[in-house]
C-alpha cells in the first residue's frame, strides 16, 4: 500500500511540476514563449482558438501589436530586373552563388537546393527561366480543390508549389484576388496577411504590389495571387518588430533575383526534425541567395512542393498524404 502511495505521490509531483513550468512559460516574465505561441496560432487557418485558451482578447491584441512586420509600401520596380540567359562561368562569389548558378547535369530548367538547418529543413527550387512558371487552377475550381500532387500530375508539371491562400477545407475558393492571363480570374474572402498581389508580369518579372488588381493589370501583371507579407521589395528588406508576428511554422515563399532567376522555397514544420521557420529566418534565406524581391505565400497545412514526379516535402494538411486541397498552384510546365 505504501509503495502504491509513493508512486502516486511521485506522479502528482511530476504533474504539478509540469503544470508550474507551463504556467511559468505562459504567464511568467519571459515573453518569448508567449509571443511565439500567440503569433503562431493566430496565423493558422484552424488553430486561432488556441491563443484564446490561454489569453484574453486584449492580451492577444497587445502581443500581435508588439510583433509585426513593417513592409515596404512601394511596388516592384520592374526596370531593375534584367532577365538574361544564365551562363555558368565556373567562377562564383560565394558558395551560395555556386548553389544557384551551377546547374545540374542534364537539367537547365530547374535545380533543387536542400535547406538543412538546426531547427528547420526544406528545399529551394531554382528556376532559371521565369517564363515557364504559370498559375494553374484545380480542374473543378469553385466546386472542389485538388491536392498539389494531383494537380501537378494532371498538368505534367516539372515543379509545383501551392499558390493562393485557402479559405476552407475543400480548397474550392481562393483568399483575396487571383489574376490569370492578365484578367481577374477569381475573388475570394479577403484575409489581412499583409503583402498584396504576388505574381508575374507579361515580361515574367516577379511583381509585388499593394495596388488594386485593376491597377496591377494596367502595370503589366499577367498572373498573380494575393498573400503576404512581402519580405524584400526592390532589394530593401522588411523590418521586424519583435518576432515579426508570424511565429514558427511551415512556409512557402517565392522570390526573384535581378538576373531573373526565381527561387521557390518550402520549409517543413510541426515535426521533430523540422519545427518550422520564422519570417525573419525565411527572409534571411532570400537575402543569402540575393533575391531582389521576395514574398511569403500561404503556409502551414497548405505548404507543399512537387518535383521529379512526386512530393518532396512533408505536408501537414488533412489528406492521406498530408496534403490539403488547394485552389491553384504555381507550376513549372514543360514545353508544349
Amino acid at each position: 500500500m505504501k509503495k502504491k502511495n509513493s508512486k502516486l505521490s511521485i506522479l502528482l509531483i511530476v504533474i504539478d511540476s509540469l503544470a508550474l513550468i507551463c504556467f511559468f512559460f505562459a504567464y511568467g516574465p519571459i515573453s518569448f514563449f508567449r509571443d511565439y505561441l500567440v503569433t503562431t496560432a493566430m496565423t493558422t487557418m484552424t488553430h486561432k482558438y488556441f491563443a484564446y485558451v490561454l489569453y484574453d482578447e486584449q492580451m492577444v491584441s497587445n502581443i500581435l501589436d508588439n510583433n509585426k512586420i513593417i513592409e515596404s509600401e512601394d511596388p516592384t520596380d520592374t526596370t531593375k530586373i534584367n532577365i538574361q540567359p544564365i551562363i555558368d562561368t565556373g567562377t562564383y562569389d560565394s558558395i551560395y552563388e555556386e548553389q544557384i548558378l551551377k546547374k545540374d547535369e542534364g537539367n537547365d530548367i530547374y535545380k533543387i537546393v536542400p535547406i538543412d538547418e538546426k531547427n528547420y529543413k526544406g528545399n529551394m527550387i531554382v528556376v532559371y527561366d521565369p517564363s515557364k512558371i504559370q498559375l494553374v487552377f484545380s480542374k473543378k475550381y469553385g466546386g472542389a480543390g485538388e491536392y498539389l500532387s494531383t494537380m501537378a500530375k494532371n498538368n505534367k508539371a516539372l515543379v509545383a508549389i501551392n499558390g493562393s491562400g485557402v479559405s476552407n477545407s475543400s480548397g474550392n475558393r481562393v483568399t483575396g484576388t487571383a489574376i490569370k492571363g492578365g484578367k481577374v480570374y477569381a475573388v475570394g474572402r479577403y484575409i489581412n496577411k499583409g503583402g498584396g498581389l504576388i505574381g508575374f508580369t507579361k515580361d515574367n518579372i516577379l511583381m509585388l504590389t499593394k495596388k488594386t488588381a485593376k491597377q496591377a493589370i494596367a502595370d503589366g501583371m499577367d498572373r498573380a495571387v494575393e498573400f503576404g507579407p512581402f519580405l524584400i521589395v526592390n532589394g530593401k528588406e522588411s523590418s521586424f518588430k519583435g518576432n515579426g508576428g508570424w511565429g514558427i511554422a511551415n512556409r512557402t515563399a517565392i522570390g526573384q533575383r535581378q538576373d531573373g532567376i526565381v527561387l521557390l522555397i518550402v520549409i517543413d514544420g510541426r515535426s521533430k526534425t523540422s519545427v518550422g521557420i520564422s519570417m525573419v529566418d525565411l527572409k534571411d534565406i532570400f537575402v543569402r541567395y540575393n533575391a531582389y524581391n521576395a514574398a511569403n505565400l500561404d503556409g502551414g497545412g497548405s505548404s507543399a512542393m512537387y518535383a521529379n514526379g512526386s512530393l518532396i516535402n512533408k505536408p501537414v494538411g488533412y489528406g492521406y498524404s498530408g496534403e490539403r486541397y488547394l485552389p491553384n498552384a504555381w507550376m513549372v510546365l514543360p514545353e508544349k
